[in-house]
C-alpha cells in the first residue's frame, strides 16, 4: 500500500512539474478573463505573512483554502477561525471556518467567504448627486470540506463550494471543487503539498438590470412594440489555480522553530509565479513571519509581506490564536489582515 501511495505522489508531482514547465515561457496573460476574482484572495494572516507560500505548510483550518488535505494535520480535534481584511478601495474581505475531526471518518469542515463593496448612490446625467437609489456589489462562497489521512505520511482532501456574485439587481452563480494532497517525505520530513483550486462551472450574469424594451421594426406607430428583451451576457471561467509547494523545518529545538516554504503557482488567467516565506516560532507561542509574493509575475504590484502572532493556551480547554499580516501592494498601497483562531 505504501509503495502504491509513493508512486501516485511521484506521478502527481511529475505531472504538475511538466505542466508548469510547459507554460514557463508563456509571456502573455489572460488577466481579467475570469470571474469570482475574490477567490484569489488568500485566507489567513499566517499564510499571508509568509507570502502566500502555504500549500505545504498547511496544518490548520486555513488550509481549507490553500490545500484542503492539510486540515488533517491540525493537532486539535476542531478549530474555529475568523479572518478579516480591509481590502483595496475600501472593500471588505471576510473568511470564517469551522472544522471537526471524526474518528474513523476523517476531518469535516465548513467555510464562508465574502467580499462586499460599500453602498454608493446611483448617479445619472439628470441627477449627478444621486437619484435617491443606491447600489452595491458583493461576492459569497460557501464551502464544505472533507479530508482524510490515508497513512501517517499522506493525506488527501476536498472542498466543494457554491459561489455567487452580484452587482445591484444582477447576479451569477456556480459551483467549484478544490482538491489537495499532503505528503511528508523521508528527506528531513520535508512536506510536499499540491492542490487544484476552483475547478468548476462557468458563470453568467442574469437579472432585471439586463432587461430592456425593444421595437423590432423601429416604428413606434405600427407593428409590435415594447417587446421585453434581454442582453446576451457572456459566460466566464472561474480562476482555476494549481499550486505545488515545499516546506521544511530548517531548524528546530526545544524552544525555537524556523520553517521555510516555497510555492509554485500556475493560474489560468495569468503567468506563473512563485511565493516564498519563513516563520520563526518561540515555544509555539510567539511567531514572526516574512515573505515575498508573486515572484516572476508579470506587472505585479505585490511584493513584501510581514506578520506575526501569538497563541494562548487554556489548559484542558482550548488554545486561542491571534495573527496579523501586512502585504505591500505597490501603487495600490497596502493591505492588512487580522484573524482569530480557536482550537479545541
Amino acid at each position: 500500500m505504501k509503495n502504491l501511495v509513493y508512486k501516485i505522489i511521484v506521478l502527481a508531482v511529475i505531472a504538475g512539474s511538466v505542466n508548469i514547465n510547459a507554460q514557463m515561457f508563456r509571456n502573455t496573460s489572460k488577466v481579467g478573463t475570469t470571474v469570482a476574482s475574490f477567490l484569489k484572495i488568500g485566507a489567513g494572516s499566517r499564510a499571508l505573512g509568509m507570502g502566500g507560500a502555504y500549500a505545504a505548510v498547511s496544518n490548520d483550518i486555513y488550509s481549507l483554502y490553500w490545500n484542503p488535505a492539510g486540515i488533517t494535520r491540525s493537532q486539535a480535534n476542531g478549530e474555529v477561525a475568523f479572518n478579516h481584511a480591509e481590502w483595496l478601495a475600501d472593500i471588505s474581505y471576510d473568511f470564517a471556518a469551522v472544522s471537526l475531526k471524526v474518528d474513523d471518518i476523517g476531518t469535516l469542515a465548513f467555510s464562508v467567504t465574502s467580499l462586499s463593496v460599500p453602498e454608493e448612490k446611483v448617479r445619472t446625467i439628470a441627477y449627478p448627486d444621486g437619484d435617491g437609489r443606491v447600489w452595491d456589489a458583493g461576492s459569497l462562497a460557501f464551502g464544505i470540506g472533507y479530508a482524510r489521512q490515508l497513512t501517517d505520511k499522506f493525506s488527501i482532501g476536498f472542498n466543494f463550494k457554491y459561489i455567487r456574485e452580484s452587482i445591484w439587481n444582477t447576479s451569477a452563480s456556480g459551483v467549484a471543487l478544490d482538491i489537495g494532497t499532503y505528503y511528508v517525505s523521508p528527506f528531513n520530513d520535508m512536506i510536499i503539498g499540491a492542490s487544484f483550486s476552483n475547478f468548476g462551472t462557468k458563470m453568467q450574469l442574469d437579472g432585471r438590470d439586463i432587461l430592456f424594451n425593444y421595437d423590432p421594426d423601429g416604428d413606434p406607430e405600427q407593428g409590435t412594440n415594447n417587446i421585453l428583451s434581454k442582453y446576451d451576457m457572456g459566460t466566464f471561467d472561474l480562476p482555476l489555480t494549481f499550486r505545488l509547494g515545499l516546506a521544511m523545518d530548517v531548524y528546530k529545538d526545544r524552544y525555537f522553530r524556523v520553517t521555510t516554504a516555497l510555492d509554485a503557482t500556475h493560474p489560468n488567467d495569468n503567468t506563473e509565479y512563485l511565493n516564498g516565506g519563513v516563520e520563526l516560532s518561540y515555544n509555539e507561542m510567539f511567531m514572526l513571519r516574512a515573505g515575498y509574493k508573486s515572484i516572476f509575475l508579470k506587472d505585479s504590484e505585490q511584493s513584501l509581506t510581514l506578520g506575526g502572532g501569538f497563541n494562548y493556551e487554556i489548559p484542558d480547554m482550548m488554545t486561542i490564536g491571534v495573527n496579523y499580516a501586512w502585504a505591500d501592494y505597490g501603487r495600490l498601497k497596502s493591505v492588512q489582515f487580522l484573524d482569530l483562531t480557536i482550537k479545541y
